[in-house]
């Protein structure tokens, strides 16, 4: 692994807040400025990061690192891409106005670039600008363009994509990928290195192309780089919303965002609610094709109640683990057989919490029966409920069937007997995103509890109606 020259330099945090004064540097672009810094000491070879749009991905990455890079290195040779030549050449020229400041030659005064027409003998254009008395240089190029003949060291590939539709086009990523290896990856020696930085938008977009056909681990701790395999991908994802378990380099609990100065949890959710599919990709780094969706946004809402109810019921799936979600659903089923969704509980908090807002939801909803799951703790929580709601008839049962095998094979039941209230995008948000996003690729999914709620409730519900006993019960 190629490691740099230069290794008693100021850190790349402090380079940086001395030649942009103006920098926000907060807790999570500490870590992503450390992150690129090992990348710039060699020390990370394969590095991909995605994040949200407007929080500083370009300024770190694709400005200021080629400065840093290039003043540990002044014989190393860099390729910035981008979507365009023109958003290329504006990040070269970036970097010469760096290279060109005072606070720069302080630090680095063995990097220089021509100035107005001395040297004369070297290349400065916004596109190509080379390091005097070294073999370093910057080159700028768009997607799609060449870099015919020029060896690189290091690639920097930020944002190859101008937006969802150029990103939603199998011509244009298929153009992409073939562009990356015809032109990128022959560009390449034995030492170079990679650095991806991208908002995703699509699943099968680069970095997704990269992590199906070549081996990719999850960065989620420092000690995660010294263990790096050659040509093993580290891949950093920052949610805008925090969603996984905290880790070592994201510390966030659940729902904070990533920059609440900038984009505050309250902008964030109201993005979520307009869009939640593009919000998951955009904002989240969970990128997912309509083409391999189980539900997608077919589910049918409605505006009233039916005036012949024949039940008033619920179904709740406990949570299995600390990152699985306790699903709760209050519900009404009309004459016809069609279940209508009237109240969720849909959370994450400990069940001496959910236990209160799911007897609170029967009451609400005035429900008569409650089907319970009873794996995992189940028992004990309808051993509360009932405690909680003593009028409410709860019934727990074990679930034993293959849970993929269930939901797969119910789920054109689901959509045509399931109905949704117009809006529930707005009221349940966390849990519309869970339901329009999930995969038919079961192993896909980070959550299937809302899924496999509803999957339960129509089981149930079918195998009722099928046998007669909503008139003989009529437990309204």
């Amino acid at each position: 692994m190629q490691v740099e020259k230069t290794t008693t330099t100021g850190s790349f945090i402090d380079f940086s807040m001395e030649v942009y004064p103006f920098l926000e540097m907060t807790a999570f672009h500490r870590t992503y400025y450390t992150i690129l810094e090992s990348f710039a000491r060699g020390h990370i070879r394969k590095l991909i990061v995605s994040m949200p749009p407007q929080h500083g991905k370009s300024v770190g990455a694709t400005t200021l690192l080629p400065a840093y890079m290039l003043g540990l290195n002044p014989d190393l040779r860099i390729a910035i891409a981008s979507y365009s030549g023109t958003l290329a050449s504006k990040f070269n020229r970036r970097v010469q106005r760096i290279i060109e400041s005072r606070e720069y030659a302080a630090i680095f005064p063995e990097t220089t670039i021509k100035r107005g027409t001395k040297p004369a003998n070297y290349i400065r254009t916004s596109d190509e600008v080379e390091i005097i008395d070294h073999h370093g240089e910057l080159l700028s190029v768009g997607r799609e363009g060449s870099l015919t003949g020029n060896r690189v060291d290091c690639f920097i590939l930020d944002d190859l994509y101008k937006d969802a539709m150029e990103a939603q086009s199998p011509i244009v990523r298929d153009n992409c990928w073939d562009w990356y290896t015809s032109v990128v990856r022959t560009r390449m020696h034995n030492t170079s290195r990679e650095l991806i930085v991208f908002t995703r938008w699509h699943e099968e977009d680069l970095i997704g192309r990269l992590m199906r056909t070549e081996r990719c681990r999850m960065l989620t701790s420092m000690r995660d780089i010294e263990s790096v395999e050659t040509n093993q991908w580290l891949y950093l994802n920052f949610e805008a919303l925090k969603a996984s378990e905290p880790t070592e380099l994201d510390p966030r609990e659940r729902g904070e965002a990533l920059w609440e100065e900038q984009q505050s949890v309250e902008l964030l959710q109201s993005k979520q609610r307009l869009d939640p599919q593009r919000f998951e990709a955009m904002y989240q780094g969970h990128p997912t094709s309509r083409e391999g969706l189980l539900y997608g946004d077919n589910f049918r809402e409605y505006d009233t109640l039916p005036r012949d109810i024949v039940a008033r019921a619920s179904y709740t799936d406990t949570a299995d683990t600390g990152s699985d979600y306790l699903c709760s659903y209050a519900y009404v089923i009309d004459t016809d057989g069609v279940i209508y969704i009237t109240d969720v509980v849909y959370s994450r908090e400990p069940m001496e919490h959910t236990e209160r807002l799911v007897a609170a939801m029967f009451m609400k909803n005035d429900t008569r029966r409650a089907y319970i799951e009873s794996n995992n703790g189940g028992r004990g929580f309808a051993r509360a409920l009932q405690r909680l709601a003593p009028r409410v008839h709860i019934e727990w049962f074990h679930q034993s069937d293959n849970k993929e095998a269930r939901i797969l094979s119910n789920s054109a039941t689901v959509l045509h007997n399931v109905r949704m209230p117009r809006g529930w995008h707005l009221r349940w948000a966390e849990l519309y995103t869970h339901l329009t996003t999930y995969r038919r690729l079961f192993r896909a999914n980070s959550h299937d509890d809302a899924a496999d709620a509803l999957t339960g409730i129509v089981e149930r519900e079918i195998s009722v109606a099928s046998s007669g006993r909503w008139q003989r019960a009529r437990f309204i």
